[in-house]
C-alpha cells in the first residue's frame, strides 16, 4: 500500500486506493485518490487528514445550503468581478484542501487574493468561505476554523442550523473576531461591501427577507463604489 514515503514514480505503478475517513495523505495523493472516485461527491483534507461527511439531509443541510448559495449567487449577479462557488475544493496549503459549502472571491483578474489554477482549482485563501454546520460541536467550528484562520481567509461564516445561530468571523488583528449585527440586526461583510445578511431571517428560513436585506446592501453607496472599483481593475488587465 502507498504511504507518505512512496515516490511519484512508484505511485504510477500501483492501483489507486479509495479515500477513507482518517487517511493521512499528502495533498497530491489526496487529489489523486479523489479524482479516481467518480461517485464521491465530497471529501476534504484538513491538516493532512481526510474527512468524508455523512449523507446530506434536506432540512438540516441541503435546504440551508441552497439558501446560502442563493444569497451569495445574487450578490455575484449584481457584482461583476466577484465569483461565487458551491463546494469548490480549495488548495489552501500543502496539508489542507477543504471543500466549503460556499465560497465567494474576487476574480483574480480584478485583484483577488486567491488564484485559479490551470486545472481549475482555487489556490490560496479566498476572501470568504461559508459552511453549514449542525451545532457548535461541529468540525466547522474547530478544525476547519483553525485551518481557515491559519491561512488568513478574510471572512468565515458558519450557519449552525440546530442552534439557530449564524457566526460570522472577520480576520482582524491577526485573529478571527466574531462580528455583531448593526442596530437593525444586519451582519455586513468587510471584504464585500453591500453583502448584507439578515441572520434572524436566515435561521428561520425566510429567504425572501434575506434577499430583501441583500438588495438594500446592493443599493448602498459602498457597493456602488466597490463594483466600480472592480470594473476599473478588470478594464486594466
Amino acid at each position: 500500500m502507498a504511504n507518505l514515503g512512496t515516490t511519484p514514480a512508484e505511485l504510477k505503478d500501483l492501483p489507486i486506493p479509495p479515500l477513507e475517513q482518517g487517511d493521512l495523505l499528502t495533498r497530491e495523493e489526496f487529489e489523486r485518490r479523489y479524482d479516481a472516485m467518480l461517485d464521491l461527491k465530497k471529501a476534504e483534507l484538513l491538516e493532512g487528514e481526510v474527512y468524508m461527511p455523512s449523507p446530506v439531509r434536506l432540512r438540516k443541510h441541503a435546504g440551508p445550503h441552497a439558501k446560502l448559495i442563493t444569497w451569495l449567487g445574487t450578490y455575484e449577479a449584481h457584482t461583476p468581478g466577484v465569483l461565487a462557488g458551491d463546494n469548490a475544493s480549495i488548495r489552501l496549503d500543502v496539508d489542507s484542501e477543504p471543500q466549503p459549502d460556499a465560497v465567494l472571491l474576487v476574480d483574480p483578474d480584478c485583484g483577488g487574493r486567491a488564484k485559479i489554477s490551470e486545472d481549475d482549482y482555487v489556490e490560496g485563501a479566498p476572501e470568504l468561505v461559508a459552511e453549514i454546520a449542525a451545532s457548535s460541536k461541529s468540525i466547522d467550528l474547530h478544525k476547519k476554523f483553525r485551518v481557515y484562520r491559519k491561512n488568513e481567509v478574510l471572512e468565515y461564516i458558519v450557519w449552525r442550523v440546530q442552534d439557530s445561530e449564524v457566526d460570522w468571523f472577520i480576520w482582524k488583528n491577526e485573529e478571527y473576531q466574531k462580528q455583531t449585527p448593526d442596530s437593525d440586526g444586519i451582519l455586513k461583510s468587510a471584504a464585500f461591501p453591500g453583502l448584507w445578511l439578515d441572520a434572524p431571517a436566515l435561521v428561520r428560513h425566510d429567504l425572501r427577507a434575506v434577499l430583501e436585506s441583500l438588495h438594500r446592501g446592493l443599493a448602498s453607496a459602498e457597493h456602488v463604489a466597490f463594483a466600480a472599483k472592480l470594473n476599473e481593475r478588470s478594464s486594466t488587465t
